[in-house]
């Protein structure tokens, strides 16, 4: 079977997926897709921390752990469907890769609450962990790459300066169409790692 990757950009309530493969060390594009990873697609479900900034925490800490939940159920069943598909189309999907924003570690609940800064940091950190979960619970090796540094990360793992990847990049999507966004190009890029990972 040929070697396949998912690449991660996640957003509030939804991600960015992309899945590639490597024919003699080009990548190709074997499909995106912009799965929920809640099922109300509103602002109360999308951004929970915020949601949750206006309860009391014991109202809070609960209404959190049901969204995780549902990102988490979401996203393994957006994965595991995708991990189905391409093994019909003889491809062995093992390996992931996941965009952090700072990778910063937040400390308690209340103290998250009562920042808005760290608010916005939750808001995100609960939908990439509900797709590190669904990765991980598909048996696939994780990659993981700060955004701010995954231009210089992959100039050096690949040998090409940075200038020369982004049209490499906006060429990948071509076959498929827009959108082919940043998202697309990101989430291309770090699956693209993955596999060499």
């Amino acid at each position: 079977m040929r070697q396949a990757a998912l690449g991660f950009r996640a957003h509030s309530g939804w991600t960015a997926l992309v899945a590639i493969s490597l024919d003699e060390g080009s990548p190709q594009v074997l499909l995106r897709m912009r799965p929920h990873l809640v099922e109300t697609f509103t602002y109360e479900f999308r951004q929970p921390y915020h949601t949750a900034e206006k309860m009391p925490i014991a109202e809070a800490r609960a209404f959190l752990l049901r969204v995780q939940a549902e990102a988490r159920h979401l996203a393994y069943k957006a994965v595991h469907s995708v991990q189905t598909s391409l093994q019909k189309q003889g491809y062995e999907l093992r390996h992931c890769g996941l965009l952090l924003a700072s990778g910063r570690l937040l400390p308690s609940l209340a103290q998250i609450l009562a920042s808005h800064a760290l608010i916005h940091t939750a808001d995100g950190e609960l939908f990439r962990e509900a797709l590190l979960h669904a990765s991980k619970r598909c048996g696939f090796e994780v990659f993981i790459a700060k955004e701010r540094e995954l231009l210089e990360t992959a100039s050096h793992a690949l040998h090409q300066p940075s200038k020369e990847l982004a049209p490499r990049l906006a060429d990948l999507g071509f076959p498929l169409g827009p959108p082919w966004s940043q998202d697309e190009k990101f989430a291309a890029l770090v699956a693209w790692l993955s596999l060499l990972s």
